[in-house]
This record gives structure tokens, C-alpha cells and sequence, in this order.
């Protein structure tokens, strides 16, 4: 049998985020997705590390780098939009997890085992992480945008930070704290 789920997962570079704003650097789904990787995997490292945390920050970097994988068959929809009311929120739910299993079917049988737990049924503490690294990416966005002088990301910023800090989690106030002030820095600041 021949597939095409990794054919799929390469095009994730095609779909662009924020679509409804100005962007003075585009952002794709694939890029996206890596920088969630990354920010999850820390998260989990710092959940264990300082906090006495046991997860798995393997399994939490992969579940993140396909957390949008979905949206190679359904496009991005903007936040303001995809939250906007309850039946919106459901259908665009239902249409996700249909995208999920198409993907997951593309693979031959002998790997879909391998791929449920991250494109259809993520644990609940990883799911948890991901949702948070995805949402310090999106602020991480923001905080690019505005330093460099784009003004339509302002708003963004302060819903996604008070956002952010609703979370409740010691991990995403450690990583706020101890990593974000970094990314509104020059490059010659970071020296």
C-alpha cells in the first residue's frame, strides 16, 4: 500500500497563521508547529525539573509537533472566530477529529497504533502542555510583532498573556518569567 500522510504532513508549510493581521513576518503551520515542539518539551522539562513533575517531555515534544496536523486538510481558522461562540467552537471541533482520522487512515495499518496517541487521543497532562506551549507561541508571536512596531498585535498580546497566566500552571510562570523578557530583545541585546 502506498501512503500519503507524510506527503500531507510536509504541506503543512503552505497553510499561514494569522490570517485576519497584518504580519510584518509571515508564520506557517509547519514553523509553528516546531516552535510549539520546542516550548512544550520545555515546559515538560521545567514541570520536572523544578516543579516534581513525571511526564514525558518526549511525548509531549512529538504530540506538539502534530497538534495542528488537522489543519493540512481543514486550513487555519483564526482564533477570534474559532472561539467566537459555542456552536462553532463543537463543529469545528467535529471537523478536526474527522481530519485526524483521515490522516491517521492514510498511514499503513501496522503504524496507526503508533500515531493514535498523538493525532487522535493525546493524554490529558500532555494534551494540557501542548494547549499551553501553543498558546506561549502565540504570545511569543505578539511580542515579535509589536517589537517590531506592528500595533495590530497589541490587543493580541494582552488577551493571550492574561490568557496565558489563567492557566494556573508553575511551568508557563516559570518559562514567562525566566524566558520571555528575552524575546522582546535586539540581537545585539542578547549578547
Amino acid at each position: 500500500m502506498k501512503s500519503h500522510f507524510f506527503a500531507y504532513i510536509s504541506r503543512m508549510r503552505f497553510i499561514q497563521r494569522w490570517a485576519l493581521m497584518r504580519n510584518t513576518a509571515p508564520e506557517n503551520v509547519q514553523e509553528h508547529s516546531h516552535q510549539v515542539a520546542v516550548l512544550a518539551h520545555a515546559l515538560a522539562v521545567i514541570r520536572n525539573e523544578k516543579f516534581g513533575g513525571r511526564v514525558d517531555p518526549g511525548a509531549v515534544a512529538v504530540a506538539a509537533l502534530y497538534h495542528d496536523a488537522s489543519e493540512i486538510l481543514t486550513g487555519d481558522m483564526p482564533t477570534p472566530i474559532k472561539y467566537d461562540n459555542p456552536a462553532i467552537r463543537t463543529a469545528y471541533k467535529d471537523v478536526e477529529a474527522v481530519a485526524e482520522r483521515k490522516l491517521l487512515n492514510m498511514l499503513p495499518e501496522e503504524l496507526q497504533s503508533a500515531y493514535v496517541p498523538v493525532l487522535t487521543e493525546v493524554a490529558p497532562e500532555t494534551e494540557r502542555l501542548v494547549k499551553a506551549a501553543d498558546k506561549l507561541s502565540a504570545y511569543i508571536k505578539c511580542v515579535e510583532e509589536l517589537k517590531a512596531g506592528n500595533l495590530e498585535f497589541r490587543e493580541a498580546a494582552a488577551q493571550t498573556r492574561r490568557a496565558l497566566e489563567g492557566y494556573g500552571l508553575p511551568e508557563v510562570a516559570y518559562f514567562l518569567e525566566t524566558f520571555m523578557d528575552s524575546f522582546s530583545l535586539t540581537l545585539d541585546e542578547l549578547k
